[in-house]
């Protein structure tokens, strides 16, 4: 197996991971009554979109981060992507288990400036394959404006 095929299987699996993870964090909101029982934003995606989303951004991201690790090494962005793993698990249960909707704000908004930090850091030596990055920084802006509408409406 060649080496780019080894990275790309290590972010795939560190990324579903950290989606599994937060969601095993964020508790059962299918039986919570506080989301049902919230003013959410009339652009809020039906559920089943978030799942396909989700998967599709860790895909691309996956891939992103497999050809920045071959063109800068994998030391030069493990403490961002780091960051960004923790931030991203972080978000489901400050918001669905904790009901932490302004922290859970924070969490996404410093989420997004950390991977658009890995857009603006990483543009010069990738170029256009940092277009991978989109799907996530459009969904992070869209996810962000979802949760400040919750926090400003109820």
């Amino acid at each position: 197996m060649s080496r780019n095929l080894k990275y790309l299987f290590l972010f795939l699996f560190l990324n579903f991971g950290g989606l599994a993870i937060g969601a095993y964090l964020q508790g059962d909101i299918v039986q919570d009554t506080w989301y049902a029982s919230l003013t959410t934003a009339p652009w809020t995606p039906p559920a089943w979109a978030f799942g396909i989303a989700w998967s599709q951004i860790m895909i691309f991201f996956s891939i992103y981060l497999m050809v920045l690790v071959k063109e800068r090494g994998l030391k030069n962005i493990a403490t961002l992507f780091g960051i960004c793993w923790l931030l991203n698990v972080s978000w489901n249960p400050l918001f669905f288990k904790f009901h932490l909707v302004l922290p859970a704000l924070v969490a996404l908004l410093l989420l997004t400036i950390g991977i658009f930090t890995f857009f603006i850091r990483n543009w010069p030596t990738l170029g256009k394959r940092s277009m991978f990055l989109m799907p996530y920084l459009v969904w992070l802006v869209i996810a962000s404006s979802l949760n400040a509408y919750v926090l400003l409406n109820n």
